[in-house]
């Protein structure tokens, strides 16, 4: 499975989730209309009614002597027609509203459930990168790719340096531009093959098909070169520094053990105090 081709369903998958949820919204608001419509017309036929009980008890009240008053025998069958035309208005108003909340009900209830579908999204609202729910689905697809064709593969993690004490000093905004800024480098300096994901809070992951560690040194300089010349550009108080480990793939090494090389080989190269980009 290539990079475009997930990316490309996954963002497929997305819009048509979100043209769903604003179809929900906008049927929800119309169904809102329709039950001030009923309340409306509930209103208009109560002041019918009440006008009608009112010119047959007291037609002079109402007309005055120009209609004629009604013979006494035809009352009962006048205030029979009157009382079942409220009976059945009742009935038809009550179903309608049931069928509102119903449907209001149903809408809602499918709303919530895009939500929690979005929730699982394998996109990291932030970066628009693949997130950490996306390594476990699309890291052992590439890795069994590799396996079967007996190819190179290298993930690369990426960790942008000294982030809480960035959002410390600058506030949560200021270091989540280092975070967006750090993935638009990353998108930018690989390859269309290369997977990027957003990791942990300040860890990227970069999962590289067909490509061995002297080919990822090639890209890391290329990321080292366009993050230069950002902080040329830039100048930001803090200058964005990230911190690296690399691991490629061994025989019988299976994927969440190649992440955690690379992770205990950042962490190695930090303590070591060797330079970051």
């Amino acid at each position: 499975m290539t990079s475009a081709s997930v990316r490309n369903g996954n963002d497929m998958q997305r819009a048509g989730e979100n043209a769903r949820s604003q179809a929900i919204q906008e049927q929800i608001a119309s169904l809102s209309g329709r039950d001030l419509q009923l309340w409306s017309i509930s209103l208009l036929i109560g002041l019918v009614l009440s006008a009608g009980f009112v010119s047959i008890i007291a037609p002079n009240l109402v007309w005055r002597t120009q209609i004629s008053h009604i013979e006494g025998r035809y009352l009962p069958q006048l205030f029979f027609g009157l009382i079942s035309l409220v009976v059945l208005f009742n009935i038809y108003i009550i179903a309608q509203k049931r069928e509102l909340n119903s449907t209001r009900a149903a809408l809602l209830q499918e709303l919530l459930h895009n939500e929690r579908i979005e929730g699982f999204s394998l996109v990291d609202p932030l970066t628009k990168l693949f997130n950490r729910r996306a390594v476990d689905e699309i890291l052992a697809k590439e890795m069994s790719r590799a396996n079967r064709l007996g190819s190179e593969l290298t993930v690369l993690m990426i960790e942008v340096q000294n982030l809480e004490l960035i959002t410390k000093n600058s506030g949560t905004k200021v270091a989540e531009n280092y975070l967006t800024e750090t993935a638009r480098l990353l998108r930018n300096t690989l390859r269309g093959s290369d997977l990027v994901f957003r990791y942990a809070d300040d860890q990227f992951l970069l999962v590289m098909p067909d490509t061995g560690e002297l080919q990822a040194e090639q890209a890391l300089t290329r990321l080292t070169q366009a993050l230069d010349h950002w902080n040329h550009e830039n100048r930001p108080d803090t200058a964005l520094a990230l911190g690296w480990g690399m691991a490629s793939r061994v025989s019988g090494v299976d994927a969440a053990e190649m992440v955690l090389a690379a992770s205990r080989r950042m962490l190695l190269r930090q303590n070591k105090l060797i330079p970051v980009f």
